[in-house]
């Protein structure tokens, strides 16, 4: 299956002066697959070592942490490991922290050497022993989006289609591309779950992958540090991932648990990669950042997972055309999130305003050649978009808002809205995270 982080893969490879590379992500995203399938093509020889199941190599980076003393400790066990010819992969590089230490060296002492490293539990190690900025370079692995869903289902020219301009893109080009989009939904982007669906055609066989790969972030929440009750982590998890596109209040995501308690366990389930907190922010101007709100929302690492754990079955796929109306709209939501973090930015925002006796809000604030587009997900005349006509009216500076639906691209320049379909998320930013 073809992954566009190949390209940055192989970017780095290139560079003369290239850095070790940390390849982040969740577990199961294909960090280890994209390194063995993808990058070692590039070189003559690879040699892999594994710090979880392969204990003996702890011992390398116990003592000196010279690359000379490091790879005279490792070669005992492997083939020689000559720079430039040898691709290093450090993977579950979590299980010894001296190991991320260790990277630095090789780019201060051997830059010659292709130094790659990931693992599942990688973001509590690196919160734990710092790596000094500058010294390492990091790449993030998030699920398959849309466009390499489609890619790998051997459907290339729909691919391209979600990455052109909809403007010319018939009524039956719009329906057959949410048709497929409506698999997407159900089936997510973990890889597992992508190439089962790929090579067997049955849903319930992904479902069953997806229930394979709930389980095992399940049975990782005993390994998270600090330690939460694990009855708490699994409710915050059931909880965050039925709340996607509403907002978050901690006290209500576990009712046996304190907020304090439910606070950290959602931080855990956000720093494993599990969901992204999506925060208020004002669209006065940039970076959004800068005007983060208390309120916050989250999306979930897939919308495959959450389907799952949510309980919608494969079944629901067969016969539902809405895609706006699945699970009161929360799946579109999903979707969306999942697309502008994977395509356009690690942080994603949305506005929010609560005045007495009323409120408004706008779903996401898209960001696309320096200007702020206040972004809707809804189905229904425009009308009826009375928070994002309140948040053109509010900041001058948003030029022009968004709206996502199930139909075909339109333009109402006397409301200084833009009607996109939903198949076309990956084209509203910048696309600063995956390059074509």
């Amino acid at each position: 299956m073809k992954r566009l982080a190949e390209k940055s893969l192989l970017t780095w490879a290139e560079h003369p002066k290239r850095k070790a590379l940390i390849i982040r992500g969740a577990r199961q995203v294909g960090k280890t697959w994209l390194v063995e399938n993808c990058l070692a093509k590039q070189f003559e020889r690879v040699v892999k070592i594994d710090l979880e199941s392969q204990p003996q190599f702890h011992a390398a980076f116990a003592g000196e942490l010279s690359p000379k003393a490091m790879l005279n400790a490792i070669e005992p066990y492997t083939e020689r490991i000559l720079p430039g010819q040898t691709l290093l992969f450090i993977d579950e590089i979590q299980a010894c922290p001296r190991a991320i230490t260790a990277l630095r060296y090789f780019y201060e002492q051997l830059p010659e050497l292709h130094v790659v490293a990931a693992g599942s539990m990688l973001e509590f190690a690196l919160g734990e022993y710092s790596v000094p900025v500058g010294r390492v370079q990091y790449l993030h692995l998030s699920p398959m989006t849309f466009y390499e869903y489609l890619l790998a289902m051997g459907k290339n020219a729909a691919a391209e289609m979600t990455l052109e301009h909809p403007r010319e893109h018939s009524q039956a080009t719009v329906d057959a591309l949410h048709e497929q989009l409506r698999d997407y939904f159900f089936i997510g982007g973990m890889p597992e779950a992508v190439a089962t669906y790929r090579d067997t055609g049955s849903r319930l066989e992904a479902y069953d992958v997806q229930a394979q790969i709930v389980t095992s972030f399940r049975d990782d929440f005993a390994k998270y540090r600090p330690v939460v009750n694990s009855a708490c982590l699994d409710a915050v998890f059931e909880a965050a991932a039925k709340s996607v596109g509403q907002q978050i209040i901690y006290t209500q995501l576990y009712a046996q648990a304190t907020g304090k308690t439910n606070h950290k366990a959602f931080d855990l389930l956000c720093r494993a990669k599990l969901f992204s907190k999506i925060c208020s922010a004002t669209p006065s101007g940039l970076p959004l950042g800068h005007s983060q709100g208390k309120r916050f929302k989250a999306a979930m690492l897939d919308i495959g997972l959450m389907q799952h754990v949510c309980g919608l079955h494969p079944a629901m796929a067969v016969g539902n055309h809405d895609l706006m109306a699945i699970y009161r709209g929360q799946m579109a939501e999903q979707f969306v999130a999942q697309e502008m973090l994977a395509w356009h930015s690690e942080s994603l925002y949305y506005w929010s305003r609560a005045t007495k006796g009323s409120t408004a809000e706008v779903d996401y604030l898209a960001i696309h050649d320096g200007k702020i587009h206040p972004l809707e997900v809804k189905s229904g005349p425009a009308g009826r978009l009375r928070s994002l006509h309140r948040c053109l009216e509010t900041y001058p500076n948003c030029e022009q808002g968004w709206v996502l639906q199930q139909g075909p691209y339109q333009e109402l320049p006397e409301q200084a809205l833009v009607f996109w379909p939903l198949y076309a998320t990956a084209q509203l930013g910048n696309r600063q995270r995956l390059p074509l």
